[in-house]
Formats: C-alpha cells, sequence, structure tokens
C-alpha cells in the first residue's frame, strides 16, 4: 500500500504538470483524501463493518486535510443517510488498492472491490474504475506478467492500454473519471521499469497527478515491488502515529514480504 501511498503524496505537488524531472519530494508534497479512504479500506478489510460508515468516521476523524476533499464526497461524509450519488470519480477506485491484498483469487477482489465502490460511486465506470484497480494490483502481486495483466484489463473492462505512453504523454487532458484515470495509470505503469518510474510517468502525463501516481504506484509496487529506502522513510514520516500502526497491522496481516514495506527494514 506504500507504492500507492507514496504516488499520491509525491503527485499531490504536481497537478496539471506535464514534466518528468520534477524534484519528487517538496515541501509542498501531502497526503490526501487517497491515502486517507486507502487506509479507510484497510481498517474496514482488518476489523470489519460497511465501507460506507467507515469512510464516513474517517472523515470525521480527519475533516480538514490539506487540499480537501471534493465537495460530492464531502457531502455524502456528511450526511446521516449514505446514499450513493451515482459517481464516476476516480477517487472510489484508488481506494480500492488494499483489496487487491487481503484475498487469494481475482473473483473475490473484483466482488469485494464492487462492494467498497457501490456505496457512493454506484456509476457501473466507478464500480469498473475500483475493480480494475484492485485486479491490476493483485494481478501485479502474484506474478502475472505486463502482458497478461494488460490482457485481462482489456478483456475485462475494455480498457484501451496499447496507446504507447509517449503518445498518451501529449495528448493526455486533466480528468477526475475513473475510466480516464485508471487506464491511463496502468499505461504510466506498462511503460515503467521501477516504482520512481512508473509515478513520475503518472505525474508527467499532466493530470490528476495525486490519483494516477497512487494507482500506479500501487500496481508497480505489487510488480517490482522494491521501493527505495530513502522514499519509504521519508513517506512514513508525514503519516501519523494511527496510520502507521494501521498500515502496520494490515502488512502482518495481508502482505507476505513485510520486511520489504517497513521503514524499520
Amino acid at each position: 500500500m506504500l507504492g500507492a501511498i507514496l504516488g499520491d503524496v509525491l503527485g499531490s505537488a504536481y497537478q496539471r504538470t506535464k514534466r518528468q524531472d520534477v524534484e519528487l519530494i517538496t515541501p509542498e508534497s501531502h497526503w490526501t483524501e487517497n491515502t486517507l479512504f486507502m487506509l479507510a479500506t484497510a481498517d474496514c478489510l482488518l476489523y470489519g463493518g460497511e465501507y460506507g460508515e467507515t469512510y464516513a468516521r474517517w472523515y470525521q476523524w480527519y475533516p480538514q486535510i490539506k487540499g480537501g476533499y471534493n465537495n460530492s464526497f464531502r457531502e455524502w461524509a456528511s450526511s446521516t443517510v449514505l446514499k450513493p450519488y451515482y459517481s464516476c470519480r476516480n477517487d472510489g477506485a484508488v481506494r480500492a488498492v488494499p483489496i487487491a491484498y487481503a484475498f487469494d483469487n481475482l473473483k473475490e477482489v473484483m466482488e469485494e472491490a464492487e462492494r467498497s465502490a457501490v456505496i457512493s460511486h454506484n456509476h457501473p465506470d466507478g464500480i469498473k474504475g475500483a475493480q480494475a484497480t484492485a485486479a491490476a494490483i493483485f494481478l501485479a502481486n502474484t506474478g502475472a506478467s505486463k502482458q497478461t495483466i494488460a490482457e485481462l484489463l482489456t478483456n475485462i473492462f475494455g480498457y484501451d492500454l496499447q496507446t504507447p505512453y509517449p503518445v498518451l504523454q501529449q495528448r493526455y487532458q486533466y480528468s477526475a473519471l475513473a475510466t480516464d484515470t485508471v487506464e491511463a495509470a496502468v499505461i504510466a505503469f506498462l511503460d515503467s521499469k521501477t516504482v520512481e518510474q512508473a509515478i513520475r510517468n503518472a505525474i508527467a502525463l499532466g493530470g490528476d497527478a495525486k490519483t494516477l501516481a497512487a494507482i500506479a504506484g500501487g500496481i508497480a509496487e505489487a510488480f517490482y515491488p522494491k521501493i527505495p529506502k530513502s522514499l519509504r522513510t521519508w513517506i512514513w514520516t508525514l503519516l501519523d502515529e494511527g496510520q502507521q500502526d494501521l498500515i502496520s497491522e494490515f502488512q502482518a496481516e495481508f502482505v507476505t514480504e513485510v520486511s520489504q514495506m517497513m521503514v524499520a527494514a
């Protein structure tokens, strides 16, 4: 999960930036609602409960965050009755990242990703974005090749993953839609050789960098899987003690190579 959090934090300082040669660590870097609701998903997977109630509780725990929340989600999380609002935004996709590690087969991963999405993002594209994100990470984590990942995502979800990254990078425009974001983030990963390069590729698309990089970083971490120690140490310091404890517990429960993820390693 740290690869996705790292992408969120690094991308937060470079929204709409079409450059790969950015200084990754900056004073402007911060975790966003993406990280918060990935952690909320991990909370639900570890301790049970309903996704809607868990997301609303995490919102209440962190009502004021740097960068804020999108207005639709804020209204939803603040309401007394949590009704889905047919969203097809990309925030429903990125919060599904932890689900990839908590189940033993792709069918269960996709079913759980749908459950995490429909409580708010019940538009078909919102559901598909969550399923595709979790599926890509599950496949990467279980040894699938890049070709297999691309073929399965195309066959199951209809994504066009044949566009070469340089072509995509030139023509990509900012979008907060799940389909646009997940498709582009997967291509950024497919064109990479390291976690850092996947994140840089995602940032350089010039779109919603924090979400693109979170998804690309999440897939890349599962595939390679090696985050430079300097980045792992730095990202850990940006999280509070409760967030750190939850990540440690989630990794101990669901992630095999815990030593690669922990700052203490």
